[in-house]
């Protein structure tokens, strides 16, 4: 039962993260939401014990249909309450699917504040199938509702600086053109099994995604032609209307019809507004519509643009111009006398094409890294071959640094494939910040530092969510009042750092806040009334301090509709330790606090220093090294029951013998024999013992995987020039390993005496 309960922990731990991102008014993380709710659902009616969640997960999916559907109110109210829902789910599955009346009790009553009655029902039932999610290329969830384009008026100069930001809108036309060419397949096999729901399920999750996209970047006659296609497969789906010939063709014809509309957004983000033509739906419309209905087939319109005049042609490139610069353009006041053509004349440089760009599958491009470190190590070894070293042949030896010059290219050219600057999350935050600060009345100004710092794209997609509402906390309950900082003696105007860099093997983002910093004793009085920890624990505050991510925990007074929804900053946690990092909180009262967030290097080419122990390679972070020393016997000394440390600079610095964390036989036991190298993790200094130092050299960092991912103590691993492999040290780790058997050798003392 506990794996069971770890599985349907998991899309709730992700259901809590993605309702903290819901907007009032703005339902496109509504679907996200949507989806995991389904899938919820179907994982809990194959499992058995799993009555109770399944039926708060089918009651937690209608209210979530009928607020999408505009039947309940999607107000803060609302969110709030579906919040504390999912948080009585994960109570129910902390105790792996158990009947629990307090938590069906909580749950049914907020179910009905939200204005959705339970009803009573134990019995799994069927699930329905997952509706998929619009992705676009780079789409952060918008903060506030986009307010629907004005019309133009007639001869007003249409804009074209929105051609400068056109990312979203490329990514949505190269999306869509991969969606409508699966149409075409599915349809084919849909002929020849016509009652195969996968396949109508298929088409359908086809449909929604370019509804759900175009929706959200204002594309209207795109989505409403989408919609109304979509809910014409949703009846066949749903058995209201069965699948036949009329439907296949209407289906093929819209299919083509949207290629033709996204074929053209294209044209405009590469040519100007001028290549803008306006596509009539309404006879597409009628024919889905009379499909649906069951009528006779009405006859499929030619597909091409309807004639506009000046007067509309002014209009649909306004609302093209409004569309893009919706998403994060800057555009300039319009200047009255510039008509459309003239202006996409003046536009020069914006006719540009768009680049293009493919989907590779991860793990291809993790095996073309991998085959081209293998291609750098066996020039290498050619290199080094004693034969080959014995030729003294002047165009050999040029052929080889020719050889060398191009691996290395190469190489960094494979590593620059999955390593993107961290810039595009961070500027995605000053939106979010702007409108954070209008919603809670405070002036906030964001510092970002480090954008150009490299992370594994796979990382920057991930931690997007948990920055989003680490920034809402420090914004909400972090910064204070302009009066309340008025009286204290701050600016007015409070001030949110946003940093990236590289430390060792880790990236570090910090999220810094100068507002009151968090409420100590009030935390250590809320985790005893929790009963997290009893009166004769003696923590330190910055232990204290970091309670604030055990699960539902909060100090906040009240909900806002900014955060405070019951889901604690333990989502956050969990999301930051899906990808093997950690987050933590230090905080001074008055002055402000600072979340860190370390995360590993999962690919990233680092400096290190490798060094020999018995026969086996380990590099350290160059970094991380402050100093190598043969320690002297009088800088050697003993703590009685708290292990060896050297004498080094006047401070006492512990050692870490290594061979015996690894279980490596070892040249030297004896340190003053050895060598040590001094490193720094987190302000904290260690003396680790090696045998010898075998020089520095530029490595690349992989994930061992499999079941050595996990190992304590290592980074990742690497390929030598020597064709070896090298384990990377991990100093954080180290030093958890290390401190962990300090305190096991001091309770065995003291329970000697």
């Amino acid at each position: 039962m506990a794996e069971v309960a770890r599985g349907l922990s998991e899309y709730l731990d992700d259901m809590a993260l993605n309702i903290l991102m819901v907007e009032p008014g703005d339902l496109s993380v509504v679907g996200a939401l949507l989806e995991l709710t389904e899938q919820l659902v179907a994982e809990a009616g194959k499992q058995e014990g799993q009555g109770m969640i399944l039926a708060m997960a089918k009651s937690f999916n209608a209210a979530l249909q009928k607020i999408i559907m505009g039947e309940l109110p999607d107000s803060a109210e609302n969110f709030d309450r579906l919040g504390q829902c999912v948080v009585q789910m994960q109570e129910v599955a902390r105790k792996g699917g158990e009947a629990d009346e307090a938590a069906n009790r909580l749950f049914r009553e907020n179910m009905t504040a939200v204005g959705f009655e339970v009803e009573v029902q134990t019995a799994a039932a069927e699930a329905p199938e997952p509706v998929s999610v619009p992705s676009p290329a780079a789409p952060p969830p918008p903060v506030a509702a986009v307010s629907a384009p004005a019309k133009a008026e007639k001869g007003a100069a249409v804009d074209l600086d929105f051609l400068q930001d056109k990312d979203l809108l490329a990514g949505f036309v190269a999306e869509s053109f991969e969606h409508l060419e699966s149409i075409e397949v599915n349809i084919l096999d849909l002929e020849q099994d016509p009652g195969n729901s996968d396949i109508i399920n298929n088409i359908f999750r086809t449909f929604h995604t370019i509804k759900g996209v175009s929706g959200f970047l204002n594309l209207k006659k795109i989505n409403e032609l989408a919609h109304i296609t979509e809910n014409l497969l949703d009846d066949v789906r749903n058995g209201k209307r069965e699948m036949d010939s009329d439907v296949i063709d209407v289906v093929l014809s819209v299919g083509d019809y949207l290629r033709e509309m996204v074929q053209n957004v294209k044209d405009v983000l590469e040519k100007g507004p001028d290549a803008y033509r306006d596509y009539g739906i309404s006879q597409f419309v009628e024919r889905v519509k009379a499909v649906q209905s069951g009528q006779v087939e009405v006859a499929a319109p030619a597909v091409q643009p309807d004639d506009e005049d000046e007067e509309g042609l002014a209009e649909s490139v306004a609302d093209v111009s409004q569309a893009l610069s919706s998403r994060g353009a800057s555009p300039a006041p319009a200047q009255a006398a510039a008509s459309a053509p003239a202006a996409a004349r003046a536009a020069g440089p914006a006719r540009s094409r768009i680049g293009e760009s493919i989907k590779v599958d991860i793990d291809k491009l993790d095996g073309l890294v991998n085959a081209v470190g293998e291609l750098v190590i066996m020039q290498s070894l050619v290199r080094q071959n004693p034969l080959v070293a014995r030729l003294a042949d002047p165009k050999l030896n040029r052929d080889f640094s020719q050889l060398g010059r191009i691996t290395t290219e190469l190489q960094r050219t494979a590593m620059a494939m999955r390593m993107v600057p961290i810039r595009q999350t961070f500027q995605k935050m000053t939106r979010l910040v702007r409108d954070l600060s209008k919603k809670t009345g405070k002036t906030v100004d964001l510092i970002m530092v480090g954008e150009e710092t490299e992370v594994d794209r796979n990382m920057v997609d991930s931690i997007y969510d948990p920055l989003v509402h680490m920034i809402r906390n420090s914004v909400d309950h972090g910064v204070q009042s302009p009066d309340a900082r008025e009286k204290v003696g701050k600016p007015r105007t409070g001030s949110v750092y946003l940093r990236a860099y590289q430390k060792g093997g880790n990236i570090v983002i910090e999220i810094e806040d100068d507002g009151e910093g968090l409420n100590t004793p009030k935390i250590r009085k809320k985790a005893l009334e929790r009963g997290l920890i009893s009166e004769g624990d003696n923590l330190s505050d910055h232990e204290i301090q970091n309670l604030v991510f055990l699960p539902g925990f909060s100090t906040a007074d009240k909900i806002t509709d900014v955060s405070g929804r019951g889901v604690g900053m333990d989502v956050v946690k969990k999301a930051v330790e899906k990808l093997r990092g950690k987050v933590d909180v230090s905080s001074e009262a008055g002055k402000g606090s600072i979340f860190t967030i370390r995360l590993p290097l999962t690919l990233a080419i680092i400096d290190g220093i490798i060094v020999r122990i018995g026969m086996e390679r380990y590099i350290i972070p160059t970094i991380a090294i402050q100093e190598s020393i043969r320690p002297k016997r009088e800088e050697y000394n003993t703590v009685y029951g708290k292990g060896e440390a050297l004498m080094i600079r006047d401070r006492l610095v512990p050692i870490i013998r290594l061979y015996e964390i690894f279980g490596v036989e070892p040249t030297h036991t004896d340190p003053c024999e050895g060598l040590v190298v001094v490193v720094e993790n987190e302000g904290v200094q260690r003396a680790l013992m090696v045998d010898e130092l075998l020089g520095k050299q530029e490595v690349v960092i992989k994930s061992l995987g499999g079941y050595l991912k996990d190992t304590k103590g290592v980074a990742g691993g690497t390929i030598l020039g020597d064709g070896r492999v090298g384990l990377i040290l991990d100093l954080a780790s180290l030093l958890a390993i290390e401190r962990g058997s300090a305190e096991a050798a001091s309770n065995e003392e003291g329970d000697m005496f």
